[in-house]
């Protein structure tokens, strides 16, 4: 198992482990309709409070979870990104999703371009995908942007079976070669 407490630094960004503190921030990222709405639906507090609990949790048993993302100049909690591989996943996934007043700064892809880097060299991983709602042209263009491509229809374990699912994504020797390339 990987170091269960990485702390990657971006340009921008601090990409750790949720910490309890993230709590009030997750909230209200996961009480917004709109940034809720590819990513399971609003949920109440308890449920985001169990949902951070979760990824924790991931950490803790696992070495694998996403990162809670914070804002380096603020210090604020702006979202949520990185490795994710529940039990019965479609692949192992660096996912993202951002609070509302972190959206058009750039900050998913330099998140992820950084959790990729973490997952291929840290995690070991050959391939990261990336499931994304058809309707969820935002997260399309930032996985167009860290190079992935459209791999087709994927279905999500209980109880997001339901939900539209499409799989994005690339080898490790696929990201290397456009890191080779700069770009």
């Amino acid at each position: 198992m990987p170091d269960s407490h990485p702390v990657i630094h971006t340009e921008r960004l601090i990409l750790r482990p949720p910490l309890l503190e993230d709590l009030e921030r997750w909230v209200e990222f996961m009480s917004d309709p709109e940034t809720a709405s590819f990513i399971g639906g609003v949920q109440p507090r308890q449920m985001v409070w169990r949902s951070l609990m979760c990824m924790a949790g991931a950490w803790a048993l696992s070495g694998v979870s996403m990162f809670s993302v914070i804002e380096r100049d603020s210090g604020r909690w702006i979202g949520r990104l990185g490795p994710w591989q529940p039990e019965g996943w479609p692949g192992t996934e660096v996912g993202w999703g951002l609070h509302r007043d972190a959206w058009g700064k750039g900050y998913a892809l330099e998140g992820a371009r950084a959790a990729i880097d973490y997952a291929f060299d840290q995690l070991g991983w050959t391939e990261v995908i990336h499931c994304i709602d058809p309707d969820n042209k935002p997260s399309q263009r930032v996985a167009q942007g860290l190079g992935s491509t459209l791999i087709g229809p994927a279905t999500l374990p209980a109880p997001f079976e339901h939900l539209p699912c499409e799989k994005w994504g690339q080898t490790r020797e696929q990201w290397r070669s456009r890191a080779r390339q700069g770009l």
